[in-house]
Parts: C-alpha cells; structure tokens; sequence
C-alpha cells in the first residue's frame, strides 16, 4: 500500500493534517520499494509492523494462534485482532512474545476486532489499520527500545475505549504472573514474566498517555481504559526493559521524550533509510528491486538490541549485568550462520565486535556460546554448535581483539556433554544409539563448528587443537556410507541404520534435522574437496550433485513441513540446502551453478505475501537472496572466501567499512546473459572463480562480464575455491 492510500484513510476518519506526508510517494525512496507483506503469507512467518533495525521493538497486529503458520503472531490469511503487541519474532518455526497487547474495543470483555489487509498500510518503521467496530485509525511507529501508538477516533465517537491485554501471548508463550500500576491519570507501569520458547522471560513496561485514561474495569491480566475524544487522537508511547520499569521507564525518556507522532515516524524511516542504502543497486526491473530491497529489510529484523540506554541488560544467567557494549539477543543461529551472518560482516561491520562480545560473554554466563538465543534464554533449538562458527568468522575476519579468549569459549562450548556432543566426542560422530533423534545431522552440524574452530586454533598457531578439530571437522567422512553413497546414520558400533530410504523424514524422529540423506549428503560447506572426494572423483560427484536437482520421492506423511522450496529433492525452502548449489564452482562447472541460480532467484522469490518458499528464519531466506543476487556466497562458514555465482543486477554498490564503497558491476547482463564469462578486479583480469573478505572491504570494483553461453571461466582448478 502506498503512502496515497494513507491520506484516504485518514480522511474516511476525518482527520486532516496528522498523517505522513503524501509528497514522500513521488520520491523514489529505497524505503518506497519495501514491501513488508512479502513472507506474511504461506510458511513466510515473518513480521508484520513497526520497527527500526535490529530493534527491542516490533510493534504490530497480533492475532490468535492457529497453528504453525502463525509463529510471528500474523498470518495474511487471517482477519481478527486481538492487540498491537510490543515484541514478534520474525520468520522463526516456532512462536512466542507478543507483549503488551493494547487494542481498540466497543465495549469492556471485548478481545478481538475484525479487519480487513485493504485498510492496512505498511511501511518500514510505520503500521497502521482503519477499524470498522470500534471506528478507529490505528497508526504505530516504534524506536529501538520503545514503540508509539495513535488512535483517532471517528467523528460521531464522544469516548474511546482500549484493552491492556498482560496475558496473552504468542503461540507457545505463556503468562507466569503480571501487573500493572497506574501511577498516574497519563501513565501505568508493570511488568509481565512467561515461559514458553524462552524460559524465563523478564519483561517491564511503562507507557504514557498524552490525555488522561481512567481505569474501567480489569485486573493485573487484562484492563480497559476510558478516554474522552476532545477532536485530538489519543498518543500512547511504551518504553520497554527486560531489566526494571524504571529502565523501562528511562528507555522512553530518552527516546521519545515528545509527543509528535509523525517526527518518530519519519526518523524511524530515514533510520531504514540509511540502512537499506547500504546497498544501492542498478536494474531495469522493478519488480526484483522490490524483492530485493524488502529481503535486505527482512536481515535487519535481528539480532534484535537487547540492552538499555544505561547499559545494562539480563545477561544468559538471569542476573543484571552492567555492559559497555550493546547487548543483543534473537540469534537463530542454524539458519543465520550461512548467509545473514556472512552479509552483515559486509555491510554492518560496526556492529559486529559488540555481536561477538555478546556471544562470549553468553558463554561465560552459561558456560556455552548460544544455540538459539531468544531474551536472554538458552532455548537449544536445533543441532549443532553454529555459535561458534559465527564467532569463528569474526574472529578470521578481525572483529575479535582477544583472539585466545575466543577460542577458549569455542573450545570450552565443544566438551559440553549435552545434545550429542558427548557422543560425538567419543566416536568422532555422533551414534544414533546413543542420541536418538537427528543423529547424522548432528554429526554434520557439529563437523562445521569443529572445521571452524581449527581455522581459528590455526591462526594462532595452537598445532594441537588444530589438529583435533580438523579431525572432529571430517566427522562427515566416518558417517558417508561409499556403498550407497549417502551420509547415513551409525549407531555406536559402526552399524548402518535399516532400513535405509533416502526420501525418508520422520519430524523429529529420524537421523536428519528437517531434511533428507538426499540434501544433508551434501552438507559439508566447510570442507566441499573433502566430500567430493569421498565420492571417488570429480565427474561421480558432480553426477550425484546433478540428480539432487532432479530426484523426487515420498518424504512420508510425518515429514517436516520445512522441506519445501523443491527443484528436484533439493529443498530452497531450508537452510540445509542453500549452499548446495555452489558447489558446482567448487567442482569446476560453475554455469551449472548459473542456472540454478537463475531459476531460484525467479521461483522461490516472489512479490506476493506467499513471495517465500520456506520461513524467512530470522533474516537467512532473504539473506540468500541478497547476497546471491550480488554474484556472492560465502560457502565456508568461517574465513570469508566469496563464491561468484550469476548477478541479477547490472550494479550493486555496498557500503563497507571506513567510508569505502565495494562495486559489482555485471555487464551485458540479461536474463538470457547468465553465465560468467570474464572477470576484473580493479580494472585488472581476475581468474579466480572466488574472492575474499578482505579484498571486498578494501573497497574497489569487481567486474563480470556476462554472456548466453557457458564459458571456460572459473573452470582450472587453479581458479576454484
């Protein structure tokens, strides 16, 4: 919806004046080409509302659950309400949040309001619906540790009325206790704790009223407050804290000290401004300029800051901490390790030093760099240890000064004896005899952090840890079966799991994490020559790489839903999967690559709330896009080593480090144009089918020549990766 369509809102509320300016849609903003709604739909999950990037706060629409697809807490199929929540999560397989619901009603006991998407609009950093009954405009814009709301009421309304709604939550996430004090006619405080993803969840509130509001009816779960309508809108602005009210309190202060609604709008949309430009791309088609710039909006959801204006935050041992840094939290850290991570380091590299404070100081608070860490708590989702290899890429890339202290968390996070790292530890892979669920991905999961942490161990010269870690990093080879030619699941005595079905996913049940041995063969981004050589040659590897983009089979009737996305058996849609493609560069025939690249940036990617083939997974979906679309992909996880792939873009122009400027330049690009024909670095020739991070952040120009043809570039193994 564009901003026009905000201004006939408005007036069907008879409001003149207080919305945002509608000259701001004859500008071609980057902000212009986002659509938020792209992931709203299908098995998007993202979500749907105001905030700014990498914010405290995601204030929007909240709905009530129905099932898996409505783990943001929205889902485009839907029309009730049943608040404007302070806290979503974005693009997770899993729900929770959704505090501090306030919401619009006719009359006290009301929960839910109908709504339709043709009276919604939404822009970065602003949300908003026209409500029938109750006759409401709802406006929302958010800062990072605080949201803002506006209700104008329609003529013929003498009061307003709202709910504050402690209890509910999103999905899994349930109220252990809350309340709520107002201290005054303009301004209640309190706080709400549940348990649901995250365990404990602290959470503290205080909110002001820009008119008086009187208490009518409720108790600590939910209230419904009073307001005359004096022909002005009534203003709420909520600070947030997972410390104290009075942080929460202190938050507000400091970031919206004021009342006017459009100037917190406009300065939350020129922050997304700034952001979203960091990227500047050139290309005729508007329809991918639109897809592109929303994915870049949708890797800026999270991490999510998760420290207040004083400092200090709820560190991973529940206690108060006092930082001098910026604390983060929501880190889907199996989904993001591959691509948002990877892309972040280009183009937010001032946030990284405080990304990896964070995750070592997760490990010193509970004695394991974070898993899946959501408001302060451990939550264990999914296999591996993918923690450390983000950190390990920062660390090879510079951002880390104590470079020991970082491999001691690594280390000290691999003896852990829980979620099949004992077993893996013991056996060099981790038996399905001894860990029953998920076994064979465990091993490869594990095998990426370990190759990572001997890249790190390496750089400091430490020979022996190098040593064993690079043998914990080839796990994948004691689990490959040559017979069959999949990696397998072995229980502890060196057996193969039989039957053997390489289609077959029981969800939760079986030696592969939301896949199949089909995808999770070739998962081994950190070690590709390792693992094409346990196929016995190039030319048998590349025709098994080739049948994974054509076989398809029967998953069973209890597989995971997140094996979608499919061209042939492999899955776009899950994480697992999204490096596969560019292991054709590693095998020499990177115009194989070209095709699927193509094919992939046109199928799974869409302008259309189901626009996503599989969950956004806090940012990694549309992270692939991004990073795929500017000709890159960095396929180790940990070092910076850029994949080319095949530009959709004529130009891209990354904003890097100290004010330079890296440019990706695609000549004769087309859609017939796909395949790499030369390339040049800084106006000289370039041979290699890859470069590293180092040389992108130097700034400068990397050039590709494209053509309809596959071409002998990249070919040499002097070239490749």
């Amino acid at each position: 919806m564009n901003l026009k369509k905000i201004s006939l809102l408005l007036a069907a509320v008879c409001v003149t004046g207080i919305g945002v300016n509608a000259n701001a849609a004859e500008k071609k903003e980057v902000t212009n080409y986002v659509n938020p709604m792209i992931g709203s739909g299908g098995h998007g999950h993202v979500f749907v509302g105001a905030n700014v990037p990498f914010g405290y706060v995601q204030l929007g629409p909240t709905q009530t659950t129905q099932g898996w697809d409505w783990c943001s807490g929205y889902h485009y199929s839907d029309s009730l309400l049943i608040g404007f929540g302070h806290q979503h999560l974005s693009g997770t397989g899993i729900g929770d949040l959704g505090d501090f619901a306030f919401l619009p009603v006719n009359k006290v006991g009301q929960q839910k309001v109908r709504f339709s998407h043709e009276a919604e609009t939404v822009t970065p950093g602003y949300y908003a619906v026209k409500l029938k009954n109750p006759n409401v405009f709802v406006e929302l814009t958010a800062t990072l540790r605080a949201g803002m709301q506006r209700y104008t009421l329609g003529a013929n309304a003498s009061k307003g009325l709202f709910a504050l709604n402690l209890e509910q939550g999103i999905g899994w996430d349930k109220m252990t206790s809350c309340k709520f004090t107002q201290v005054s006619k303009t301004a209640i405080q309190g706080y709400r704790m549940s348990s649901g993803w995250a365990k404990q969840q602290y959470d503290y509130f205080y909110a002001e009223f820009n008119k008086p509001v009187t208490l009518v009816e409720g108790n600590n779960n939910i209230a419904y407050f009073e307001y005359e309508n004096d022909g002005t809108p009534l203003v709420i602005k909520t600070g947030l804290s997972a410390v104290s009210e009075n942080n929460a309190k202190e938050n507000l202060q400091k970031e919206i000290p004021g009342w006017n609604f459009n100037a917190v709008t406009e300065a939350a949309k020129q922050n997304w401004e700034k952001e979203l430009n960091k990227i500047v791309i050139k290309t005729d088609d508007e329809n991918a300029k639109t897809i592109f710039y929303t994915a870049l909006y949708h890797t800026m959801i999270a991490p999510s800051v998760f420290s207040d204006v004083n400092g200090q935050y709820r560190g991973a041992d529940g206690k108060v901490h006092n930082g001098d840094f910026t604390n983060y939290t929501t880190f889907s850290l199996w989904d993001t390790y591959r691509a948002a991570h990877p892309l972040m380091t280009l183009i937010q590299p001032e946030k990284q030093a405080d990304f990896a404070k964070t995750l070592i100081n997760i490990q010193k608070q509970q004695g394991r760099l974070p898993v899946w860490h959501l408001m302060g708590n451990e939550t264990d989702c999914m296999p591996g240890n993918a923690g450390i290899s983000v950190l390990a890429d920062l660390v090879l890339k510079g951002f880390v000064p104590n470079k020991k202290e970082a491999l001691d968390a690594m280390i000290a996070t691999t003896l852990d004896k829980g979620r099949g790292q004992e077993s893996m530890n013991k056996n060099g892979y981790v038996a399905f005899d001894e860990e029953t669920t998920e076994s064979a991905s465990k091993t490869l999961e594990f095998a990426v952090a370990d190759y990572s942490v001997a890249k790190v161990a390496q750089s400091l010269g430490d020979k022996k840890n190098y040593k064993k870690y690079l043998s914990l990093g080839q796990a994948y080879k004691r689990i490959f079966d040559k017979k069959t030619g999949f990696i397998r699941g072995k229980d502890s005595k060196g057996n193969w799991r039989t039957p053997f079905d390489p289609f077959k996913n029981i969800h939760e049940k079986s030696d592969f994490t939301e896949g199949d041995a089909w995808q999770y063969t070739f998962m081994v981004p950190q070690d590709v020559h390792g693992i094409i050589n346990c196929f016995g040659s190039e030319q048998k590897f590349i025709s098994k790489l080739d049948s994974l983009f054509i076989v398809s089979g029967d998953h069973g009737e209890d597989s995971a839903p997140d094996i979608d996305g499919l061209i042939g058996d492999y899955a776009h849609g899950n994480e697992p999967s999204h490096h596969a493609v560019y292991m054709y560069t590693y095998a020499g025939q990177p115009w194989k690559a070209a095709e699927l690249l193509r094919r992939i940036y046109d199928e799974m990617y869409t302008n259309e709330p189901d626009g996503l083939s599989g969950n956004e997974d806090v940012g990694q979906m549309s992270a692939w896009y991004v990073i795929s679309t500017m000709g890159l992909y960095q396929v180790e996880p940990a070092g910076g080593k850029y994949v080319f792939g095949s530009p959709l873009f004529n130009e891209a122009e990354m904003k890097v480090a100290n004010g330079k400027t890296f440019r990706i330049v695609a000549k004769n690009n087309s859609k017939d144009n796909i395949y790499i024909q030369s390339v040049k670095l800084n106006g000289k020739d370039y041979k290699k089918s890859y470069i590293y991070y180092n040389d992108i952040m130097r700034g400068g120009t990397l050039e590709f020549t494209m053509g309809n043809k596959p071409s002998k570039f990249g070919v040499a193994k002097s070239a490749r990766p």
